[in-house]
């Protein structure tokens, strides 16, 4: 049994996570536990951490891993092994995934969040609940940043995970949207995530009221109908929303589209984003399947373990 544990690994700003699983079910949990990452003592301290979380869940189930997932913000590239484009700055420019396969001894399968997001709703989240099949699948994170993963579905009935050439197969948040959105982190200007994220969204309601708020207040206001300011935020975010999300449907025409991350949980994107998307899509019907996750937060370490289970060692 011990071989057949499924191990996984959420290495975020804030925490680090852990899973163990007898089975690629999320409800046959054998163990979980979450600890602090503690990034600002450095890079060598956060490979400490990970290797302290292993050891921790290993003592619970009795055994050591032979094989480990886990999800992380940024990416390794293909070219240099190298992590990049991670919001945790100590993770960046160092070989994140030979370190840690020298540190445990056992094969590492890497991928960031949203992709791990993305497989994990796929495998054992909302995907399979509500379609006997897919051909591919688009998860989207949309919180403080935009991000964004592909799986495509294989005949035997296995999720593919498609991390692409250079390592940003479904990086929507750095798509261009529209040049309001202003500089973007990444060197570029109008990016997705400069607009859709909720730091993109705070940023404008606070350009436009001369007042800064926290989504969840602004989003209250429009509801309510009290803050044209606040209306003017979000109806620019289901604008611009359909027209970020019809690319993806005249490019890649997904079974569904999950949506994840704090602005995820907008009721009015699953309607009215909808029929904006509508619009720029290019069929005669046009069809968009936008569902709510199913695995909430716990998706990145999901996602992060059935890295490990897709890849039999």
């Amino acid at each position: 049994m011990a071989q057949n544990l499924i191990w996984g690994i959420d290495l975020g700003g804030t925490k680090v996570e852990g899973v163990v699983l007898r089975s690629p079910d999320a409800n046959d949990v054998v163990a979980r536990l979450r600890i602090d990452t503690e990034a600002d003592k450095g890079y060598e301290h956060v490979l400490g951490q990970i290797c302290r979380l292993c050891n921790q869940l290993a003592a619970i189930v009795g055994t050591q891993p032979h094989q480990i997932g886990i999800g992380t913000p940024g990416s390794i590239s293909p070219t240099t092994g190298l992590m990049r484009n991670s919001n945790t700055l100590c993770l960046n420019g160092q070989p994140l995934h030979k370190d840690l396969e020298n540190l445990l001894q056992i094969p590492v399968h890497i991928a960031n969040d949203a992709n791990c997001f993305a497989l994990a709703e796929a495998t054992l989240g909302i995907v399979p609940e509500k379609l006997s099949r897919f051909e591919s699948v688009f998860g989207v994170i949309m919180g403080t940043g935009v991000g964004g993963g592909v799986v495509f579905g294989t005949p035997s009935g296995e999720a593919l995970l498609i991390n692409g050439k250079q390592g940003i197969g479904g990086e929507w948040g750095h798509n261009f949207l529209d040049e309001s959105g202003g500089a973007c982190y990444c060197g570029k200007t109008g990016c997705v995530e400069t607009i859709l994220s909720g730091t993109g969204l705070q940023k404008y309601y606070a350009q436009i009221s001369g007042c800064k708020d926290s989504l969840k207040a602004i989003y209250r206001r429009y509801k309510e109908g009290t803050d044209p300011h606040a209306t003017a935020t979000i109806e620019r975010l289901i604008h611009f929303f359909g027209k970020a999300i019809a690319n993806i449907v005249n490019i890649l025409d997904p079974d569904a589209i999950i949506l994840g991350g704090g602005v995820g949980n907008i009721a009015e994107l699953y309607t009215l984003g909808a029929s904006e998307a509508k619009k720029y899509i290019f069929n005669t019907n046009p069809e968009i399947l936008l569902m709510r996750p199913k695995l909430g937060d716990s998706a990145g370490v999901f996602g992060a373990a059935m890295l490990s289970f897709g890849n039999k060692e």
